[in-house]
This record gives C-alpha cells, structure tokens and sequence, in this order.
C-alpha cells in the first residue's frame, strides 16, 4: 500500500471510529490526562497496525481489537499507579457546574455508568462498551474472537454485574 493511501485510509477510520477511540479510553483510565494518553496510544498502534489490516473482518471490526487489546494491555501495564492514582479535582466539574439540572444529572449518571464499567472485569468491559456502540451479536463475536452465542451469555452476566454495581449491590475489585 503507498503511503498515501495508508494516511488516508488511516484518517478515514479515524473520522468515523474515533468516538469510539475515547469510549474506550474513558471506560479503561481514571482521569482526562490518561484518557487523552491511552487514546494517542490506540490510535499509534493502528497507524502501526494498519499495514497488516488483511480484509479479514470489516475495517471497523479491525479498528475495535486494536482499541480494546490496546487498552487491556494498557490497563494491565500501569495497573499499580492507576490504583494509586485519583484526579485531586477534577476541573471539568467547574465548568459543568452552570448546566441546567438535567444536564448534571445526566452527566453524574454517565459518571456513576463508567465508574461501574471500571469495576468490571476487562473482558465484560470490552464487550459492555461494543454493545453501548450498538454492534451486533455478529459483530461483537469478530471483535472479540468468540462465537455469537458466548456473546449473548457473557452479555447477559456482564449487564447483570453493571446493574448491580450501578445499584449498589456488588463488591466490585
């Protein structure tokens, strides 16, 4: 592939998956800092890994392994200072604080939703974060590398964990 055909093909995924670059940066890291380092780190190993792209699966489906190996790799390499690591203050909170109510509460639900996710084990968090982008069963199965029905029941066990930390109603790691 010319190198120009690889920077744009690379830019084209970029502009139609990279919300979901920052899901899944959000779901895999603490504060804004990691995120903004975790989802440079995704979007360097596709850049590095895109060569490789063989048509196997659809270029999106490509796109999530890379996303989520990256951010489990991620995830279990600086386990130890994310553990230590809580933002002081998060200054987001500030600039929010003028928002209409519904605006807040809809904000303190997301954050309460990926507080629970990065409670989850990392295989139930990557398949929690496919299934909020609306992939299907089929789809989830080639980004994760099982079968269609494992999908359904490791889906049904991970929305069963997510509403009970949601509730309150786990111990979570």
């Amino acid at each position: 592939m010319a190198d120009g055909d690889h920077k744009s093909q690379f830019m084209g995924m970029v502009d139609e998956h990279g919300s979901s670059v920052m899901k899944v940066a959000r779901a895999y890291t603490l504060t804004s800092e990691e995120r903004q380092d975790l989802a440079q780190e995704i979007l360097l190993q596709a850049w590095k890994s895109l060569p490789k792209f063989d048509g196997k699966a659809s270029l999106s489906t490509w796109f999530y392994r890379v996303s989520l190996q990256t951010a489990m790799n991620w995830r279990r390499n600086d386990q130890q200072r994310r553990l230590r690591q809580q933002p002081f203050l998060d200054f987001q909170d500030f600039a929010n604080a003028t928002d209409c109510a519904e605006a807040v509460q809809q904000r303190e639900v997301v954050e309460q939703l990926y507080a629970a996710i990065h409670r989850l084990p990392k295989t139930d968090t990557a398949l929690i974060l496919l299934y909020l982008d609306g992939l299907s069963y089929r789809e989830m199965a080639e980004v994760l590398g099982i079968s269609e029905s494992n999908v359904g029941v490791k889906l049904n066990r991970a929305k069963t964990a997510l509403s009970e930390l949601m509730n309150g109603k786990a111990n979570g790691p």
